[in-house]
């Protein structure tokens, strides 16, 4: 899926029309077609004749499923392979995916994935670009274990950069964009020029949208009413991404893209905002009203927070910088009844809760453009969402799980009351999740969000878009 910008004027500001082709084009002869569809015929009516005399078998309903399944069981359809490498702002990650043709109908079948992933992300690098590349030979090791050899020439690899990259000056992200080049032209697997590039913000959020409604598979009628919502929360940025109904697109302000999906074209919003991904958001917090513009990257910034509790003391890096972060001075206490026989209290430190709620609130006022229109969508939340929602337990780690939006600011503050020197930014960062959620997105407290990590079996990110992407126009 290649996305063509084109302008297309309106009466409010220029529109980007994106042309992603989500299209696999028929590769089977007909002779060839009909020759597989007979023998896949002829062997299952052995195995219906067999099943009946010796398993007394009732009738079975075989879809087209079925026999691509059958089929490719008998190797009779080649697997082919696709690589993304997903340099993020706080990790990287490798995704390698395994794909066929049905026979029957010529669409991509997805059959399985590797993910694997390492920390820091490339863009801790930022003073040492060959490190940053150095720190990728893991992932690449790993998918090397799971794509055979002989396919390494045929298989493209892809990398790229999101929010990590983009936040660091030019020069210092293409240092480190060279470096890893450097070292897939090495690897054995297909490169081109573009291979190795930093994600524009609107790709991102395009891939990811496709990503859950291909796994959902919601693009079987092609219209925005069956498509649900992405929202991804990385570490530098996030995404907003939605097929908007005619009433709704007239009330967004621009970024609006008309994608091609299946041979169907349908106008898709997308907005990516730097600076609002989770690690972005909690730097700002934590050093609001400080000036760090001469600070040298070598030097621990101490900074004091109201939204951290009075008695944490934490190192931690971001962006190239290292912080010691502490609670306030005067910080705040309250007094708790003691759930034993004796009874009696106790004075408990506490983050200040609507102190650090302002500060949170003047952040997130930034946004502008909000989206219109994404609370009547079905909302499917991944990345940092999911993350931070396993973490205080809204829900199960491994099936995932639906909340309301307000489940967010009931353990915020019930994590801003209790001091936790093991996970000193569970306040603050929940706390912000429900404000972006609420303020910077518009959504209900009684909005219902879908948190998931994978759905069948398959992960939640922009990766498998952008494969589909490269399968049909190439890297």
């Amino acid at each position: 899926m290649k996305i063509r910008h084109r302008k297309l004027k309106t009466k409010d500001e220029d529109i980007s029309e994106a042309d992603p082709k989500f299209r696999i084009k028929k590769s089977y002869p007909g002779k060839r077609y009909f020759v597989v569809v007979v023998l896949l015929g002829i062997l299952f009516l052995g195995y219906i004749a067999i099943a009946y005399d010796l398993y007394d078998l009732k009738p079975i309903h075989f879809g087209s499923k079925a026999i691509d399944t059958l089929a490719f069981s008998f190797n009779l359809q080649k697997p082919f392979y696709v690589v993304v490498i997903d340099a993020g702002s706080t990790g990287s990650r490798a995704l390698a995916f395994s794909f066929h043709e049905s026979i029957l109908d010529n669409n991509l079948v997805l059959d399985d994935e590797l993910y694997t992933e390492t920390k820091p992300g490339v863009s801790a690098y930022a003073e040492r670009p060959k490190e940053a590349a150095k720190s990728l030979t893991i992932l690449l090791d790993r998918v090397k274990e799971v794509v055979p050899q002989s396919e390494w020439q045929h298989t493209p690899l892809s990398m790229k950069a999101t929010a990590g990259l983009r936040l660091l000056p030019g020069h210092k992200a293409q240092e480190i964009l060279q470096e890893c080049r450097k070292m897939f032209e090495e690897s054995g697997f297909q490169i081109s020029k573009n291979s190795i590039s930093i994600m524009d913000g609107t790709d991102e959020g395009i891939f990811s949208w496709f990503t859950v409604n291909f796994l959902l598979e919601r693009f079987n009628t092609h219209s925005p009413g069956n498509t649900v919502a992405a929202l991804d929360l990385g570490g530098g940025s996030t995404q907003v991404t939605f097929s908007p109904n005619a009433m709704q697109e007239k009330k967004l302000n621009g970024h609006i893209y008309s994608v091609n999906i299946f041979n169907h074209n349908m106008s898709v919003y997308t907005h990516s905002y730097l600076g609002l991904g989770l690690m972005a958001a909690r730097k700002e917090i934590l050093t609001h009203g400080l000036n760090l513009d001469n600070v040298n990257p070598k030097n621990k910034i101490e900074v004091r927070s109201e939204c951290i509790n009075p008695i944490v003391s934490t190192e931690w890096s971001y962006g190239g910088f290292n912080y010691l972060v502490k609670g306030p001075v005067n910080g705040t206490h309250k007094l708790v009844k003691i759930q034993n026989f004796a009874g009696g209290e106790v004075d408990r430190p506490i983050v200040n809760f609507s102190e650090c709620l302002k500060i949170i609130e003047k952040y997130v006022g930034k946004i502008k453009n909000k989206p219109e229109g994404l609370k009547d969508h079905e909302i499917y939340a991944f990345s940092y969402y999911f993350d931070r929602a396993t973490e205080v337990s809204l829900v199960d780690p491994f099936s995932g799980g639906i909340i309301q939006v307000s489940a967010f600011l009931k353990q915020a503050m019930d994590a801003c009351d209790y001091p936790n020197t093991e996970q000193p930014f569970t306040c603050l960062d929940l706390t912000f999740i429900y404000i972006l959620l609420r303020d910077g997105f518009g959504l209900d407290p009684t909005t219902k969000l879908y948190l998931y990590k994978k759905i069948n079996g398959h992960e939640l990110s922009w990766a498998l878009g952008a494969a589909f992407n490269i399968i049909q126009n190439g890297l």
